[in-house]
């Protein structure tokens, strides 16, 4: 028996009208709820199609099975609602069968079609499927539609089978079936948008701990929300006045003339929990808490009040939120200034940030659909913002700064969908965290957290800006302007040289393609700009050029099929009537919606960024550095790439293993329950299990061991040189420690080596490695770390010597995709050594794909696979061989990132 199947398990989820419900296994302590469940909750038709029948023994035998004595192969989960069980469902092998268990079901009649019994069934087989099972069934009565119709939407395959008025549903769960997580996950986005609606769509609100004070936080809250316009109701609650700010006051929540569906906390922290109780048992459906610095016991209480009463919530330390369509007009943030109104959608951890962005779009004119400041995040996520903004009919360009991820997989599936309707921008902070250093493994020490955050972002379509700045330049791209052609060939165009060039350098410094000029349209420029000018790329169009011919060439340039976004640079001069002004209204003038980007850059202009309104529509991005421009160019270019990528799907699963696998697994924890490092004659057998390259190789704990390995080789017609590495198992890189001897030919070779080994680290040596020696061929590394948030993260790069110095990798979070297997190729700057475009011949590029697919499969069976480093792997023309590997367990448990449940931060869970 796994350790997995001892775990207890328990979830908060959301329910379909956004209700939060507990998941947790029954026990005895349930009996009597699960009787009142069945025998109180349930109407007689009810019974009779749980229990095929009216007998009034069926609940208390029900009860008595659930919440009994252990039985073997029985599990059962409860649905609880503030206290009350309101679902139980429960499977139990069939005839002694593990593969195989029978399912029932049983939900409170108020609280049918809420999505309970769905929720239920969906928790079922996650813990099902931990145990082994692989095939649920239940027997129905064919008059029990809404049990049928349940298995109907669940996503997973069904087979019915009807005989006597009774349908036998057999339900296979051992597939990895993306119909059934899509369906999840719009259950799951349904979900949310009902929970999140008293938040970002009130119809009333109360500030709680409004003060008489200028200058408070509630007392500013509450008169922007008042001044800004908020279309619904609103109440201060102050028990020590009559009247805050022209508003009445209120003693409590419970002495209101409404129950508010949004309550603004500004109360000490000391206060908070008791206020989310009272705002909790007053019906109150969503808390935004402005107060920072609770203590982990008073951020706990919160949480379980939020939990315990279904209410969602936004911080602590939050800044506010504003909900800008004119149907609410809810402005509840005390930040300086009221957001413009417009089609961003912007959360953000730091309120700092959050004013910052605001100003900055206001100045674009782009304007927020909604802002939410995440504070602490102990609830509401960006993942949640994400569902919201793709359905809201408002939102149409996505900002985030995100300083933590709670469910990073989650979030990705998230924004892989919804980075196809609307660009998602963030800022990817905290860049500068030092590297793991003294990390076991080279695999471990490229997994930084930047790299890994990275790997989100590009695999997500998110766009990941270095800073606040940065993000702003390139919302003011994306919102304004077409995108490019994915190959991204830029013509920069000037009036001045100098500037040109600057520009020209800042496009070659953010990875963009300046192509030279096709003749035919050299020509045409040359026909309509001053002579003097320069047709190549960048354009100088001289100081001489007017606005006329400045206009002319842009429109050549962009009707041009080789043209894929345009850069024009604007310099003031006193020839040509002058100006640069003149040449940008002419550009203003020009058509409005071109078949590619341009962006302006103005050598005098007084700000970052700003839009210029084209005269005919449409707005055109201007810039006061090239750089700026450049850089949002660059990220326009990523975009389209993405986008022109075919939608992701899973990588061919590589043949597996994964019961000896597993068994090899739970054999080492069980000994080692600590965990630890696989001895090469493990780690060797769990590599064969996912047809990892390794070549032959004999662990010999002993002088005559290795002789004996040696002999062996040679009969096996291994009869060349031998290397030799010593071994023990806190052994961090063998060639440093100087354990590796390579190149031994004859028994007195080998063993002098031995003994060389064993007088060198005595005791501290558990034995060797023998292997014949690899013929040359270009040394790779490839590997796993499982990352505690993110998941597991697989690496690929250079290696042996050089994987350190020239630190050229590339990393993606499995599972892997099969665009995934080529762009890790393709985007090594080696990559030219593996295709034969560096002049040597290609090398066997489909056997590296093929390792990383059975690296991503294995690290996605085996949750305690802490690390797994392939260094090095030889490539050559005719395939991949592996030379040396090391494998790292602890003991952990999978985690589902496709299952629904809420996220309790770390600060308030039980210990």
């Amino acid at each position: 028996m796994s350790a997995i199947e001892d775990r207890p398990f328990s979830a908060e989820v959301l329910l379909s009208d956004g209700t939060t419900a507990l998941i947790r296994p029954l026990g005895p302590a349930d009996h009597d709820a699960v009787h009142a469940l069945h025998a109180v909750r349930m109407s007689e038709a009810s019974r009779r199609q749980r229990f095929f029948g009216a007998s009034r023994l069926a609940p208390r035998m029900a009860a008595d099975r659930l919440c009994g004595p252990p039985r073997p192969g029985l599990l059962a989960l409860g649905a609880w609602v503030d206290g009350a069980l309101v679902g139980e469902a429960d499977c139990e092998s069939v005839d002694g069968r593990c593969d195989t268990a029978e399912l029932a079901l049983a939900v409170a009649d108020d609280w049918q079609h809420h999505g309970v019994g769905t929720l239920l069934v969906e928790h079922l087989v996650h813990v099902a499927r931990e145990r082994g099972v692989r095939e649920l069934a239940a027997d129905t009565l064919a008059g029990n539609r809404a049990v049928q119709q349940l298995f109907s939407d669940l996503g997973l395959p069904v087979h019915r089978h009807l005989e006597h008025g009774e349908i036998t549903v057999r339900v296979p769960i051992d597939e990895d079936d993306e119909h059934y997580r899509e369906a999840v996950d719009e259950r799951g986005r349904t979900a949310d948008i009902a929970s999140l609606t008293a938040l970002l769509r009130p119809g009333s609100v109360a500030v709680v701990g409004a003060s008489r004070r200028p200058g408070s936080v509630g007392r500013a809250v509450l008169a922007k929300i008042r001044e800004g316009g908020f279309t619904g109701d609103l109440w201060a609650v102050n028990p020590h006045a009559e009247e805050i700010a022209g508003e009445a006051a209120f003693p409590a929540i419970a002495a209101l003339p409404g129950v508010p569906d949004l309550a603004v906390l500004a109360v000490p922290a000391a206060a908070v929990p008791g206020a989310a109780e009272e705002c909790g048992r007053a019906g109150v459906r969503a808390l935004l808490v402005l107060t920072s610095g609770l203590a982990p016991d008073e951020a706990r209480d919160l949480v379980d009040s939020c939990r315990r009463h279904s209410m969602r919530l936004v911080g602590p330390n939050s800044l506010g939120i504003a909900q800008t369509d004119p149907a609410v007009q809810l402005d509840a943030e005390f930040g300086g200034a009221f957001p413009l109104p417009g089609t961003a959608g912007v959360a953000v951890q730091s309120g700092g940030v959050g004013i910052a962005l605001l100003a900055r779009l206001a100045w674009l004119g782009i304007g927020a659909s909604s802002f939410v400041s995440l504070g602490d995040k102990y609830d509401v996520s960006g993942n949640d913002l994400l569902r919201w903004w793709e359905g809201d009919g408002h939102t149409d360009l996505a900002l985030l700064h995100l300083e933590s991820f709670g469910n990073p997989r989650a979030f990705s599936r998230t924004a892989r969908r919804v980075t196809r309707r609307f660009p998602v921008l963030t800022v990817d902070a905290g860049r500068s965290a030092a590297g793991r250093r003294g990390a076991a493994s080279h695999t471990a020490a490229a997994a930084t957290p930047t790299v890994t955050r990275e790997a989100l972002f590009r695999q997500a379509g998110i766009t990941a800006t270095r800073s606040i700045a940065e993000l702003v330049e390139t919302a003011a791209l994306l919102h304004a302007q077409p995108l490019p052609a994915p190959r991204g060939s830029v013509v920069v165009v000037s009036n001045a040289g100098g500037i040109g060039i600057l520009a020209a350098d800042a496009c070659a410094d953010a990875g963009l393609l300046l192509p030279e000029l096709p003749a035919d349209l050299a020509a045409a420029l040359r026909a309509v700009l001053p002579a003097g000018a320069n047709a190549g790329n960048p354009v100088d169009t001289t100081a001489a050029a007017d606005p006329a011919a400045i206009q002319a060439c842009t429109d050549l340039l962009a009707r041009h099929p080789a043209v894929d976004a345009l850069l024009i640079c604007l310099v003031p001069t006193a020839l040509a009537g002058g100006a640069a002004h003149e040449a940008l209204w002419a550009l203003r003038e020009g058509p409005a919606r071109r078949r590619v980007p341009l962006a302006v850059v103005q050598a005098d202009q007084q700000v970052p960024v700003c839009h210029v309104s084209c005269v005919g529509g449409g707005m055109l991005p201007s810039y006061a550095d090239p750089a700026a421009a450049a850089r949002a160019l660059a990220h326009a270019r990523d975009r389209a790439a993405w986008l022109a990528e075919p939608v992701a799907v899973p990588a061919a699963a590589p043949r597996a293993d994964t019961a000896t696998a597993r068994q090899l697994v739970d054999d080492f924890l069980r000994s080692r329950p600590g965990g630890g490092w696989l001895d090469p004659g493990r780690t060797a057998d769990l590599l064969a299990c996912y047809g990892l390259p390794m070549t032959v190789s004999y662990w010999a704990r002993d002088e005559d061991e290795v002789l004996h390995a040696a002999r062996t080789l040679c009969t096996q017609g291994h009869d060349g040189r031998i290397a030799l590495k010593a071994y023990w198992p806190d052994q961090v890189h063998k060639s440093r420690a100087g354990a590796v001897r390579t190149g031994l030919a004859g028994e007195a070779e080998i063993r002098a080596a031995y003994r060389g080994f064993a007088e060198r680290y005595g005791r501290r040596m558990d034995g060797a490695v023998l292997q014949p020696m690899a013929a040359p061929g270009l040394e790779l590394l490839a590997g796993v770390v499982q990352d505690q948030v993110f998941g597991p993260l697989v690496v690929l790069g250079l290696g042996g010597t050089a994987a350190d110095v020239l630190d050229d990798r590339s990393a993606r979070l499995a599972p892997l995709t099969e665009h995934d297997l080529t762009t890790m190729v393709s985007e090594l700057r080696s990559a030219p050594l593996l295709t034969g475009a560096a002049g040597g011949p290609p090398l066997d590029v489909a056997a590296v794909r093929r390792t990383l697919a059975g690296l991503s499969r294995m690290a996605s069976d085996l949750p305690q696979l802490a690390e797994a480093d392939l260094n090095p792997l030889i490539a050559r023309p005719d395939g991949l061989l592996g030379v040396d590997a090391r494998i790292r367990l602890e003991p952990r448990h999978a985690i589902d990132p496709h299952l629904r449940r809420l996220r309790r931060p770390a600060t308030t869970e039980e210990h």
